[in-house]
């Protein structure tokens, strides 16, 4: 009794001390792109409008992802509210930073870790931290103590794609699989949609880093669930098929034609954006077939599409215990 006592000591100990380790970027935070360089350990906030604490608004299991994700069981995502973007037409609006209606709430590590334990025991084979590019301190620290209670799951960085490439560089060691966005090709649309002009640059420098890691062979384990590579997504929007055909194009010169690519038909008008020129509707048939063929055109040849009416099944709802299953 009394080795267990000093083991459980000797663990809460060691995770103090890694997670002050990691934290101390928090002090100045230039965790992403929008260098804010505020206090958060002080409880200052800057466009993410987070301190140090865990912002997380839900920990479930989801089984909506790409099929390699999501796997036979559903991946464990971890849902972090606020973030260091500020799409007007948010799909998780509810928990964004600049839209969110939810209380917003701070989870402990050691309740963030029952449940990520509680989830894997259901058969969940991978962890997906979505939404994490503000709160990579929070994420290593998480992945150290998961480690240490001999946990090892898949790893998923699942992102906006508005990522600091230095901070990525970091994560090499600990991430396994890149699930990261890429919006915007266009520096205006960037600024009007998510007031972030420089998030083509941004992007496109991340990704670059998530490439050097993991190259542009997503690896599968015998069931057909991602053990290691990178996924690229980007969601069409309504009214902007050039910044589609631009982005495809971008990865394609830039990057490779051989990545995994992602291609989302899933957005839908959130209350925000309802009345919208261009965002206040779903895609068009005619939107939707230009882009994919465009897809095809560059001779990119691995990855998902999702169907046009995806739109009118994805849509969380994170005012409740699951915000995917109704």
């Amino acid at each position: 009794m009394r080795l267990n006592y000093l083991q459980v000591s000797l663990k809460d100990t060691f995770l103090q001390h890694t997670q002050d380790q990691h934290f101390k970027e928090l002090a100045e935070c230039r965790i992403c792109p929008r260098n804010c360089g505020v206090n958060r350990l002080e409880g200052k906030t800057g466009t993410c409008v987070s301190d140090a604490g865990y912002p997380i608004s839900s920990i479930c299991i989801h089984r909506g992802e790409e099929p390699a994700i999501s796997g036979k069981n559903g991946i464990c995502n971890i849902f972090f509210s606020n973030c260091n973007l500020s799409c007007i037409y948010c799909q998780n609006w509810q928990i964004s930073c600049s839209m969110g209606d939810l209380p917003k709430k701070s989870m402990r590590l050691n309740e963030v870790l029952i449940e990520i334990c509680r989830n894997l025991d259901k058969g969940c084979h991978a962890v997906g931290f979505v939404s994490p590019s503000h709160v990579i301190p929070h994420v290593k620290t998480i992945i150290d103590a998961l480690r240490l209670m001999g946990r090892n799951p898949v790893f998923v960085y699942n992102s906006n794609g508005y990522d600091n490439a230095d901070q990525l560089k970091s994560l090499e060691s600990y991430i396994d699989v890149y699930l990261p966005d890429f919006k915007y090709a266009n520096r205006k649309i960037a600024r009007e949609f998510s007031s972030a002009a420089n998030y083509p640059e941004k992007a496109l420098l991340a990704v670059r880093e998530m490439y050097r890691q993991k190259g542009s062979t997503l690896r599968l384990d015998e069931e057909g669930e991602a053990e290691n590579g990178l996924i690229i997504r980007h969601l069409i929007l309504p009214g902007n098929v050039q910044n589609s055909l631009d982005v495809l194009r971008l990865l394609a010169y830039e990057l490779s034609e051989s990545v995994s690519l992602s291609l989302m038909a899933q957005y839908w008008p959130t209350p925000a954006v309802s009345q919208h020129a261009s965002l206040g509707r779903t895609l068009t048939r005619k939107e939707y077939d230009v882009v994919v063929k465009e897809m095809d055109r560059l001779g990119f040849y691995k990855g998902w599409v999702q169907a046009l009416e995806s739109h009118s099944t994805y849509r969380p709802d994170f005012g409740e215990e699951h915000p995917f299953e109704k």
